[in-house]
Protein backbone atom coordinates (compact mmCIF):
# COMPACT_ATOMS: atom_id res chain seq x y z
CA UNK A 1 0.00 0.00 0.00
CA UNK A 2 3.04 2.65 0.32
CA UNK A 3 3.95 1.91 -2.55
CA UNK A 4 0.64 3.06 -4.00
CA UNK A 5 0.85 6.03 -1.98
CA UNK A 6 4.43 6.67 -3.68
CA UNK A 7 3.20 6.31 -7.07
CA UNK A 8 0.14 9.01 -6.60
CA UNK A 9 2.16 11.05 -5.18
CA UNK A 10 4.85 10.97 -7.90
CA UNK A 11 1.93 11.24 -10.16
CA UNK A 12 0.40 14.67 -8.52
CA UNK A 13 3.85 16.64 -7.71
CA UNK A 14 4.23 17.07 -11.55
CA UNK A 15 0.99 18.35 -11.87
CA UNK A 16 0.82 21.00 -8.87
CA UNK A 17 1.78 24.41 -10.77
CA UNK A 18 4.29 26.42 -8.09
CA UNK A 19 3.48 29.99 -10.03
CA UNK A 20 0.17 30.24 -8.07
CA UNK A 21 0.02 33.62 -5.34
CA UNK A 22 -1.22 32.36 -2.12
CA UNK A 23 -5.20 32.70 -1.99
CA UNK A 24 -6.76 32.69 1.28
CA UNK A 25 -10.59 32.82 2.07
CA UNK A 26 -11.78 36.54 1.71
CA UNK A 27 -9.21 37.61 -1.09
CA UNK A 28 -11.24 39.38 -4.32
CA UNK A 29 -9.61 37.15 -7.02
CA UNK A 30 -9.51 37.01 -10.78
CA UNK A 31 -9.05 33.62 -12.53
CA UNK A 32 -8.43 33.26 -16.22
CA UNK A 33 -10.34 30.11 -17.42
CA UNK A 34 -9.48 28.64 -20.27
CA UNK A 35 -12.33 28.26 -22.93
CA UNK A 36 -12.91 25.99 -26.19
CA UNK A 37 -15.37 26.79 -28.84
CA UNK A 38 -15.08 25.38 -31.68
CA UNK A 39 -11.65 25.46 -32.97
CA UNK A 40 -10.47 29.20 -31.06
CA UNK A 41 -9.52 28.92 -27.40
CA UNK A 42 -10.15 31.64 -25.32
CA UNK A 43 -9.77 33.12 -21.69
CA UNK A 44 -12.91 34.20 -20.02
CA UNK A 45 -12.10 36.06 -16.67
CA UNK A 46 -14.08 35.34 -13.40
CA UNK A 47 -13.73 37.76 -10.60
CA UNK A 48 -15.29 37.50 -7.38
CA UNK A 49 -14.53 36.32 -3.78
CA UNK A 50 -13.23 33.34 -1.92
CA UNK A 51 -15.75 31.77 0.17
CA UNK A 52 -13.74 28.33 0.79
CA UNK A 53 -10.85 26.81 0.21
CA UNK A 54 -10.34 23.30 0.17
CA UNK A 55 -6.78 22.03 0.63
CA UNK A 56 -5.89 18.05 -0.83
CA UNK A 57 -2.54 18.64 -2.71
CA UNK A 58 -3.31 18.43 -6.45
CA UNK A 59 -6.99 18.17 -6.15
CA UNK A 60 -7.08 21.34 -4.35
CA UNK A 61 -10.35 23.75 -5.09
CA UNK A 62 -11.29 27.39 -4.22
CA UNK A 63 -15.34 28.24 -4.37
CA UNK A 64 -15.54 31.76 -5.98
CA UNK A 65 -18.55 34.00 -5.19
CA UNK A 66 -19.82 37.14 -7.27
CA UNK A 67 -22.82 39.44 -7.58
CA UNK A 68 -24.09 39.31 -11.38
CA UNK A 69 -27.41 41.61 -11.98
CA UNK A 70 -27.84 40.99 -8.16
CA UNK A 71 -28.03 36.98 -8.86
CA UNK A 72 -25.34 35.19 -6.63
CA UNK A 73 -23.13 33.14 -8.91
CA UNK A 74 -20.61 30.38 -7.39
CA UNK A 75 -17.93 28.48 -9.14
CA UNK A 76 -15.52 26.34 -7.83
CA UNK A 77 -11.95 26.24 -9.58
CA UNK A 78 -9.70 23.12 -9.32
CA UNK A 79 -6.38 25.22 -8.86
CA UNK A 80 -3.85 23.09 -10.59
CA UNK A 81 -6.30 21.93 -13.00
CA UNK A 82 -5.42 23.07 -16.79
CA UNK A 83 -8.54 24.97 -17.63
CA UNK A 84 -7.44 27.90 -15.14
CA UNK A 85 -4.53 29.69 -17.12
CA UNK A 86 -4.22 32.50 -14.60
CA UNK A 87 -4.57 33.69 -11.11
CA UNK A 88 -4.45 36.97 -9.54
CA UNK A 89 -4.97 38.06 -6.21
CA UNK A 90 -6.34 41.68 -6.48
CA UNK A 91 -7.11 42.21 -2.72
CA UNK A 92 -7.19 40.75 0.80
CA UNK A 93 -9.68 41.09 3.24
CA UNK A 94 -9.25 40.92 6.91
CA UNK A 95 -11.93 37.48 7.65
CA UNK A 96 -12.10 35.13 10.85
CA UNK A 97 -13.85 32.27 9.76
CA UNK A 98 -13.11 29.79 7.42
CA UNK A 99 -15.63 29.62 5.17
CA UNK A 100 -17.63 32.78 4.31
CA UNK A 101 -20.85 30.52 3.49
CA UNK A 102 -22.71 33.19 5.46
CA UNK A 103 -22.40 35.85 2.27
CA UNK A 104 -24.70 33.77 0.29
CA UNK A 105 -27.51 35.25 2.25
CA UNK A 106 -26.63 39.05 2.16
CA UNK A 107 -27.12 41.57 -0.56
CA UNK A 108 -25.38 44.29 -2.24
CA UNK A 109 -23.03 46.76 0.39
CA UNK A 110 -23.70 43.76 3.27
CA UNK A 111 -21.10 41.54 1.24
CA UNK A 112 -18.43 43.79 1.54
CA UNK A 113 -15.58 42.37 3.13
CA UNK A 114 -13.15 44.91 5.31
CA UNK A 115 -9.67 45.44 3.78
CA UNK A 116 -6.25 44.42 4.98
CA UNK A 117 -4.59 46.71 3.69
CA UNK A 118 -0.22 46.40 5.09
CA UNK A 119 0.17 43.26 2.71
CA UNK A 120 -1.18 44.89 -0.86
CA UNK A 121 2.11 45.68 -1.75
CA UNK A 122 3.87 42.41 -0.41
CA UNK A 123 1.10 40.50 -2.74
CA UNK A 124 1.82 42.49 -5.89
CA UNK A 125 5.49 42.06 -5.05
CA UNK A 126 5.29 38.65 -5.65
CA UNK A 127 3.18 38.44 -8.57
CA UNK A 128 5.65 40.19 -10.67
CA UNK A 129 8.45 38.26 -9.03
CA UNK A 130 6.49 35.11 -11.57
Amino acid sequence: MAKLQQLVQAIQSGTIKTELPDVRVGDLVRIGVSIQEGNKQRIQPFEGTVISKHQAGANSTVTVRKSLQGIGVERVFPLYAPCVANLQVLRRAQVSRAKLYYLRSRTGKATRLKEKFETLPQIWMNQNQH
